[in-house]
């Protein structure tokens, strides 16, 4: 296991704005606050999603896309360095109508409405390639 003692620099809530990209909104209150990592959990609705799964006998995300209103009963995630640049790591469990839930790795989405509370970390962290899953990790 690979650990570090992380320093809270600031915690903000925010509303996210109706029509903007879900994890976009994410990545930008990030750069907009100077913060290269943090943690954060969310709640609301999204118009339409696309969601990953990671398979792990292929080591590759499958993507699939919902053209539908859905809740956001719960987002949580991680906003790290990637190649560079911010990127946040969504997970999210949606729910349609009939109380039916998707979950995965929310990529994209259209904010209906959202809140979203997050905690900025001083010590930057990373995101590197882990060579026994192949996924971009932590640390």
């Amino acid at each position: 296991m690979n650990y570090r003692e992380v320093t809270v620099t600031g915690e903000y809530a925010a509303r996210l704005e109706t029509g903007a990209d879900w994890r976009e909104e994410i990545e930008t209150l990030a750069a907009d606050v100077e913060a290269e990592t943090g943690w954060f959990s969310a709640i609301g609705s999204v118009e339409d999603a696309e969601i990953w799964f990671y398979d792990q006998d292929d080591k590759a995300y499958q993507s699939v896309t919902f053209d539908e209103p859905l809740e956001v009963a719960a987002c949580v995630g991680n906003v790290g360095l990637l190649d560079g640049e911010l990127f946040a790591h969504t997970h999210a469990v949606l729910s349609r109508a009939s109380g039916q839930t998707l979950s995965g790795h929310l990529n994209a989405g259209t904010v209906f409405a959202g809140e979203l509370f997050f905690r900025a970390f001083e010590q930057p962290l990373v995101r590197e390639r882990d060579e026994s899953t192949e996924l971009d990790l932590w640390l």
